[in-house]
């Protein structure tokens, strides 16, 4: 139980006190009535006695009695009603509340808050553990002390108010004070009809009520005298009259009111009255006669006793007792749980604040001084040392002495003869054998109840003991008389007297109380009497720290019949389980819940709420969802019924911002509660500030906030660029893509350096990107904020109005005065216009993003600060079982507006976590999140471009011709057009040389992509010779940064201009990503943004054409002027590798042209007629051309930069390669095939560069630097229409006799083998020259007859004489040694090499200078006819100025037959 200021030794007997009853005359009660007061309200405060008391008890043993106190009251005739009792409790407890604003003794000790009262406690969370320590540390703890005022209020004013009754005398009148005034005209004459009248009040049976003591009542006569108005003397005289008459021990004259109350007096005199009368209103039968009660007064006094059963004896058909149910009130309400603020509610609030407005404002005592107080102190001294205890004394003694005699007779022969007849002594019978024998009656001069009266005197004076010994037999007795209600009676008080008794000889007899409590409830049906048994021995246990049985106890006791009881005993009982040795936390609070709904049934909404608040703080936080649910809802009701709005809202709140475990239709119930009880919050204020809302939950870390217009949709063969829009997902990779591509196009602006206050141009900032900046935004162009929702319920939740909420300083104000705030922006506003969403639906636990738009008309700062709306729910007709609904909000039955209210909600990113230096690192920090606050910029100019006839799939090299579009859509003119991509081969705008082009795609739509000429009909495969250089096309250092060619280079506001772009579909087939970002800068130069940008990706789909695969070998013919610049062979094999799906039939190689700078195509060597070369599917052709060295060879290397363009048809139309856009891609793939073996070379720069020049002039000699071109066109058929499609592939050759391909192939993986370890090898090997690159170090050849008749019968050895061209192809000297042995390697190689043999040197040593062509001459000798290969010289070669370094033999490379012939 909960700590109370009176300990249970002062307790108990301060409930059971001496009662002596106070007859006035009506002038005694005038006089009285001047101060405000009944007589005995007068006496009240000075009840108490000041010193101790001594009597005697009947061993004549001295006894002293400490702290007496005795209870004077006027005489009632009529028991008090059940409900006035009732209500009198009620409002006791309804006016006593916790006391606010005091400040509470906090101790810590963990995460528990258990604010129990006006004390804070906290205990930590695990369960068992320290928080245990820190409820014992603060049970012991002089700081700690949960009062509960309300229970104690409650307690003192059930005992006082108990009815008397016949089976104990504990509030019986002992006497009687029979008050007359001196200023009446025969005070003893008067003093005589009131002894007559209370005579006739005591012995008459018209009267049960009062009960007396003992038929011979102390009569005390007091005479009041009014010291400001009466004739002292004349008192005086009275008072010696009755004192001869009654005797100075029975009478005494009370002077009061020396003052008057009109009279103004500086003294300030006390008010002890007020805190009684409050309590004591239920004596004042008076006030509530004339209610509207339902009770019939009986005049029987034991039925009107034992009906008393719990004060609700009344209660039918299962209603619980609270104000809505008890007989004080007429209407009753069927659903007590359907109306918040009920009339009864309000009536009895109001009564009690009238009653307090009573006390309060009339001053009690007024004509009494400090004097006068004293009098009467010293008055009710005198009473009680000369009149009332004598009269206790001899009372007992009489009684004791009846007592002694009476059971000396008949008492001891009855109990003889039974003993005679039943043997030995009986055994006391269990309370559930016994019968219900409540009904039984003892005559008043019935011994038992003379040993029940002396019992309770005793006690009545404190003498324990005695009272103990007389109890104990009484209970004896009545037990045997199976008299239950007395035996119960006679229990309750042993039970107490034993544990009041000084120095404890016996312990407290707790079986005692249980067995009065069970028989008072289960067998005298009498609810009152087990409730005091209860608190008294609650009281008890806990004294002894008995905190577990006194819950029990008290928990016991809770029943239907009475919710006030209930709850306030369930309250105790928790409080008990926080106050055990080991806490009970948990079970505290299941408690706190039960009685917070008990208190709430009974009407006591703030106690109800305070008991659900104290059991919140221990359910919160736990996981214990639909428990928090349901306090929650009971403390939002309640505060609502209180008027405590803001505490309504948070607790409904509460249960929508958890993640809510209830079904939809409770969901449903709640969320309308908490918009009906939050409209009611804003109606009081509607003019405050927009209030936070719960819901729905905004994740702002996924805000995106995207600046500019929506991508305009394609129309018919236009197409706009895709720019970047909400619907693209965030990548971080493609984000990097782009910024390479600025950081790019910027560096070549900026003469190759990144400038160091570059940043890249964000459109679309989310949590990934880099919001550590203020982002720009430009004036006139709209800010569009995506704000992701969730709806955490099972409820779909509407938001009407919803808009951005926003701060916005204009340029060139800083003062304060000048932000602007704004919620909702009318269209004409002139710094921000604000989108409004009128309807928003959210459905149940759905994810879902609203974009919300700013149009900034002014330049600034601006600030986003979150989301303004409606919010609402969908009206359902379906009704909820066990809810009901807050009056207003009947589902189905109102317009949406009624079910909605006006909140925001703010917009707060938290910036990512700073993890830089160490203290950032050792430290938790945030840096900034700036995405919400764009700085609004001057104007800029604004880009649109659309793609006309842009294909989605191409062939593999085939060359499309496209338009685009570049419109301005801005006020300003924009310039320095430029386009940037990765993929530069993939098209181009044409080049320096581009003739005009049509002017619109309609105007070229059956023209060829290329620019052709009529061929000369004659030339047939002849070759056509033209030159171009790559800076022609565009291409400078940086070939992915393409100029675009703009008229005038300015694109005006509003224009728009058309220019052909060509496309070549990329060599590999599939799917292709190309990223296009256009960049652009305005005419007049801003501090804030210097360009801009838009990205376009093309998707283009690309399927298998043509596969080009070429070699390039040495001619062996040395012959002639092109033998001193050496001559080449080209081999070229086309293969058609297009499956048939794209509809292509066949493939014209129309055309193959060669660019080079030091080669050129001749001629072709394998076509003998003049027509084209068709190839099917899966079909493969094989071209050979010649190629020679140009004739401008020195002039070439000069201007190393133009290349040699040559045609060879195969067709009667010329396509001109060096013109756009043959030549254009052609330098594009070119740049990025050079890029690529450039980036090979440098993850290879770890090797060692080589040894030295040698090996430099030996690898020149291999190497080529020869182009090829083959232009093709395919017929296709499509939708019946045939179709000629064009391209052109690339195949570039490097090295003598190594195969190219036209686009690069796969690598195999290669095959899993074994591990295998090894060590590597500091030494340097020295780079050494392959076999095929000192091959081409010499080229040989020989000239000989291919036949030679010999007649072998003449002459047996035939001579042929052979020469043997060597030419030097190195730029330097060689050394040559020819081997003329024949090398044996097989035996079939001597058979074969062994008929003929060379005749005269075996070897010959020469040196070549550089590009020199030596003829040796040699003799061949054969012996007989048949074939022969000539070709078995082996030559050496070494450049002259190496030692022996890399001498190898050159092999021809074709056998050299020669047929002799025997004639």
């Amino acid at each position: 139980m909960a700590q109370c200021v009176q300990s249970v030794q002062e307790l108990i007997p301060d409930s059971f006190v001496p009662c002596v009853a106070a007859l006035c005359s009506e002038e005694a009660e005038r006089l009285t009535r001047r101060n405000h007061l009944s007589f005995a309200e007068l006496l009240k405060p000075f009840s108490r006695l000041t010193s101790e008391v001594h009597m005697r008890d009947p061993n004549n043993q001295l006894h002293i009695i400490k702290n007496l106190k005795i209870s004077v009251s006027n005489i009632v005739t009529q028991p008090p009603l059940p409900g006035a009792i009732r209500k009198h409790l009620s409002d006791v407890v309804s006016i006593s509340q916790p006391a606010e604003g005091l400040v509470a003794n906090v101790i810590t000790a963990g995460d528990y808050d258990l604010n129990i009262s006006d004390q804070s406690i906290k205990a930590s969370v695990p369960w068992y553990s320290n928080w245990k320590d820190t409820l014992m540390e603060l049970k012991e703890s002089t700081l700690y002390s949960a009062t509960t005022p309300w229970f104690e209020s409650y307690r003192e004013s059930f005992l006082q108010s108990m009815p008397a009754s016949d089976h104990e005398f504990l509030n019986h009148y002992l006497a009687c004070m029979l008050v007359a005034s001196s200023s009446e005209p025969e005070p003893v004459e008067q003093f005589l009809k009131l002894s007559q009248e209370q005579h006739r009040i005591q012995h008459s049976s018209d009267y049960s009520y009062p009960k007396w003591f003992i038929p011979n009542t102390l009569k005390y006569y007091v005479l009041l005298h009014d010291v400001s108005a009466g004739d002292e003397q004349r008192a005086d005289s009275l008072y010696e009259e009755m004192k001869q008459r009654y005797g100075t021990q029975g009478c005494y004259l009370l002077k009061i009111n020396s003052r008057t109350s009109n009279r103004s007096s500086d003294e300030q005199i006390p008010d002890p009255w007020s805190q009684y009368l409050q309590k004591n209103s239920i004596q004042n039968q008076e006030s509530y006669e004339d209610g509207p009660y339902t009770i019939t007064s009986n005049k029987n006094a034991d039925s009107s006793m034992l009906s008393l059963d719990g004060l609700d004896n009344e209660v039918k058909d299962g209603l619980p007792n609270n104000f809505k149910a008890h007989p004080l009130q007429l209407d009753q309400s069927s659903d007590p749980a359907s109306n918040f603020d009920g009339a009864d509610h309000i009536k009895s609030m109001l009564s009690i604040h009238e009653t307090k407005k009573m006390n309060t404002g009339i001053l009690h005592g007024a004509c009494l001084t400090l004097t006068d107080h004293d009098r009467i102190r010293q008055f009710i001294q005198e009473f009680t040392f000369r009149g009332l205890l004598p009269h206790i004394e001899k009372t007992i003694r009489q009684l004791n002495d009846q007592l002694i005699s009476r059971k000396g007779l008949s008492r001891s022969l009855f109990s003889a003869t039974k003993k005679w007849f039943s043997g030995s002594k009986v055994p006391e019978k269990s309370i559930n054998e016994l019968k219900n024998t409540s009904g039984l009656l003892y005559p008043p001069e019935a011994p038992e109840l003379q040993i029940r009266k002396m019992a309770d005197l005793c006690f009545l004076v404190q003498h324990y003991d005695l009272a103990y010994s007389c109890y104990h037999t009484a209970k004896k007795d009545f037990l045997n008389d199976q008299a239950m209600l007395y035996a119960a009676g006679a229990l309750e008080m042993a039970a107490v007297s034993a544990f009041l008794q000084p120095g404890a000889p016996r312990p407290y007899p707790a079986h005692y109380m249980d067995t009065a409590i069970q028989t008072y409830r289960d067998i005298c049906k009498n609810m009152v009497l087990a409730e005091r048994c209860v608190l008294l021995s609650a009281e008890i246990l806990k004294s002894q720290s008995k905190y577990s049985e006194a819950a029990a106890l008290l928990i016991r006791l809770t029943s239907e019949d009475s919710d006030l009881r209930s709850a306030l005993l369930l309250e105790q009982a928790a409080h008990c389980f926080i106050n055990m040795k080991s806490p009970m936390v948990r079970k505290f609070a299941f408690h706190m819940i039960l009685a917070g709904h008990r208190f709430s049934k009974a009407g006591q909404k703030k106690h109800a709420l305070r008991c659900y608040c104290q059991a919140m703080q221990v359910y919160k936080g736990k996981g214990w969802s639909l428990a928090e649910d349901h306090i929650n809802f009971t403390i939002g009701r309640q505060s609502f019924t209180l008027r405590q709005l803001d505490n309504a809202v948070s607790a409904f709140k509460h249960i929508l911002i958890n993640e809510s475990k209830q079904p939809a239709a409770q969901q449903g119930a709640f969320l309308r509660e908490y918009l009906y009880v939050y409209k009611n919050v804003s109606q009081l204020s509607p003019d405050g500030p927009l209030p936070q809302l719960p819901l729905p939950y905004i994740n702002s870390l996924a805000t995106r906030v995207f600046f500019g217009h929506d991508r305009r949709p394609a129309e018919g063969e236009k197409q706009a660029a895709t720019h970047i829009s909400l619907d693209q997902e965030y990548d971080s990779e493609s984000s990097q893509q782009w910024r390479e591509l600025e950081e790019q196009v910027v560096a070549v602006i900026n003469k190759g350096i990144i400038p160091s206050n570059f940043h890249p141009t964000q459109y679309c900032l989310n949590s990934y990107t880099d919001n550590s900046r203020f982002p720009l935004a430009v004036v006139e162009e709209p800010i569009t904020v995506e704000v992701a929702f969730r709806n955490p319920l099972k409820v779909p939740l509407l938001l009407t109005e919803l808009s951005l909420l926003w701060k916005f300083q204009p340029k060139g104000s800083n003062s304060k005065d000048n932000e602007e705030t704004k919620e909702l922006v009318t269209c004409g506003h002139e710094m921000i216009g604000t989108e409004v969403i009128s309807e928003f639906l959210i459905n149940s636990e759905e994810i879902k993003v609203a974009r919300l738009k700013l149009f900034p008309h002014h330049i600034g700062e601006l600030h986003i600060l979150g989301v303004v709306y409606n919010l609402g729910t969908i009206q359902s007709s379906v009704g909820l079982d066990g809810i009901g609904c807050i009056p207003g909000c009947h589902t189905g039955k109102h317009p949406s507006n009624i079910m909605s209210v006006r909140g925001r909600q703010d917009l707060e990113i938290q910036g990512p976590r700073l993890n830089n230096t160490k203290e950032e690192k050792t430290s938790i920090k945030y840096g900034p999140d700036r995405r919400l606050d764009p700085i609004i910029t001057e104007e800029m100019p604004l880009l649109e471009v659309f793609f006309i006839n842009f294909p989605t799939g191409l062939l593999c090299g085939e060359i499309r011709k496209a338009y685009v579009e570049f419109v301005n859509v801005s006020k300003c003119p924009l310039t320095g057009l430029k386009v940037v991509s990765k993929r530069p081969e993939f098209f181009t705008f044409g080049g320096n040389t581009e003739a005009l082009t049509p002017l619109s795609p309609s105007a070229s739509e059956n023209c060829s992509a290329y620019k052709t000429v009529v061929a000369d009909s004659t030339s047939g495969a002849t070759a056509l010779t033209s030159s171009a250089s790559s800076v022609d096309f565009g291409l400078g250092s940086q070939p992915e940064v393409i100029h675009v060619p703009l008229p005038d280079s300015v694109l005006l506001p509003g224009a728009s201009v058309q220019l052909p772009m060509w496309l070549r579909g990329p060599d590999e087939e599939g799917v292709h990503e190309i990223n296009f970002l256009f960049y652009y800068e305005s005419i007049k130069k801003q501090s804030n943004i210097c360009h801009r940008v838009l990205r376009h990706t093309a998707v283009i789909c690309t399927s298998r054409s043509l596969n080009v695969r070429a070699t390039v070998c040495r001619s062996n013919t040395l012959e002639g002027e092109e033998g001193r610049g050496g001559n080449m062979l080209v081999f070229v094999d086309v293969e058609n590798i297009n499956t048939s799906e794209a509809g292509v039939k066949e493939f014209h190689i129309v055309q193959v042209s060669s660019n080079s700078k030091h080669w050129k195509l001749q001629k072709s060597v394998n076509l003998s007629e003049n027509k084209d070369s068709k190839l099917a599917s899966r079909e493969k052709g094989k071209l050979c051309f010649k190629a020679v060295r140009c004739k401008n060879f020195e002039a070439a290397a000069q201007s190393s930069e133009k290349y040699t363009f040559v045609d060879i048809i195969f067709g009667n139309e010329q396509i001109i390669s060096s013109a756009s856009p043959c030549a254009d891609f052609f330098f594009r793939s070119l740049s990025s095939e050079l890029k690529k073996t450039h980036a090979q070379y440098n993850s290879l720069a770890t090797e060692k560069q080589s040894s030295d020049d040698a090996v430099r002039l030996i690898k020149k000699c291999s190497e080529v630097d020869l182009n090829i071109v083959v232009l093709w066109k395919a017929y296709v058929v499509e939708d019946n229409k045939q179709l000629i499609l064009e391209g052109q592939h690339h195949v570039i050759l490097r090295t003598l006799g190594r195969e190219a391909f036209s686009f690069s192939q796969k690598q195999e993986p290669p095959e899993m083998g074994l591990l295998k370890f090894t060590r590597p090898e500091n030494t340097m090997v020295p780079t050494k020259p392959t076999v095929e690159q000192l091959s081409s170090l010499i080229k040989t050849s020989l000239q000989y007859p291919e036949s030679f008749n010999h007649p072998f019968h003449q002459k047996s050895l035939c001579l042929v004489p052979v020469t043997l061209l060597l030419s030097n192809c190195s730029q330097t000297d060689v050394d040559v040694i020819i081997d003329l042995r024949h090398k044996a390697t097989s035996p079939d190689a001597l058979e074969v090499h062994g008929s003929f043999t060379w005749l005269g040197q075996t070897q010959y040593k020469l040196q070549l200078k550089s590009q020199e062509i030596y003829s040796l001459q040699l003799k061949a000798c054969f012996v007989h006819a048949g074939v022969y290969n000539l070709g078995t010289p082996r030559v050496f070669a070494k450049l002259s100025d190496q030692v022996t370094l890399f001498e190898t033999s050159q092999q021809s490379s074709m056998p050299a037959l020669i047929i002799i012939s025997n004639v």
